[in-house]
């Protein structure tokens, strides 16, 4: 699902910052033809960058009964990195396994910037973003073509299209005056201020 909030995004940062290592936990799927679909699609949207993957066995739309799974599956995830910036769901999805994640990252990814991603889908969650991250024509029709290269099992949903993701993209860039933008919700945000005559 990060491939649809923040392909763009993952992108930019990839190419801007050549052998970033991406550390991505995906909690549905080892094992099945979507753990393929999930390692190329992370390769292809984090060009040159050390992409290690994580799959959880989590039954698809089923992760609140397997609650403890998913916590234990986070924790132990979150030992394995040190991220500068963490990209996860926003608390107000409708989806039950997308606001579990969200509800659990910032317990587990406490002294970090938490950014929560918009997935377009049915339920009518679309939330009110506070950051943007504008991109061009160009980045937002390259996500696009991504995502229908790498999830062959989404691209029969109706909402799975160029439209609807173009669609959103125009709105949040023009939300920030841009041709389009991914947009996310600040779950979690630490600041600190270095102290006057500190280098």
């Amino acid at each position: 699902d990060i491939a649809i909030g923040a392909g763009a995004t993952l992108l930019t940062l990839s190419r801007a910052n050549p052998g970033v290592s991406v550390h991505a936990l995906v909690l549905c799927g080892a094992g099945t033809e979507r753990e393929a679909e999930e390692r190329a699609a992370l390769s292809a949207f984090c060009p040159g960058a050390d992409v290690r993957v994580t799959l959880l066995g989590v039954p698809d739309g089923r992760t609140p009964a397997h609650w403890e799974t998913v916590k234990n599956g986070l924790a132990e995830f979150r030992r394995s990195c040190e991220p500068q910036l963490v990209f996860s769901t926003h608390r107000n999805d409708a989806h039950q396994d997308h606001r579990l994640l969200a509800e659990l990252t910032p317990t587990e990814f406490r002294d970090h910037l938490v950014l929560g991603y918009e997935i377009l889908k049915w339920e009518s969650d679309t939330p009110a973003p506070n950051i943007f991250h504008p991109i061009d024509t160009a980045i937002a029709e390259e996500k696009v073509r991504l995502l229908h290269k790498h999830y062959p099992s989404q691209v029969g949903r109706d909402w799975f299209d160029e439209s609807s993701f173009l669609g959103l993209s125009r709105l949040r860039g023009v939300q920030c005056r841009s041709p389009h933008a991914e947009a996310f919700i600040a779950e979690k945000t630490v600041l600190t201020f270095p102290q006057r005559g500190a280098a």
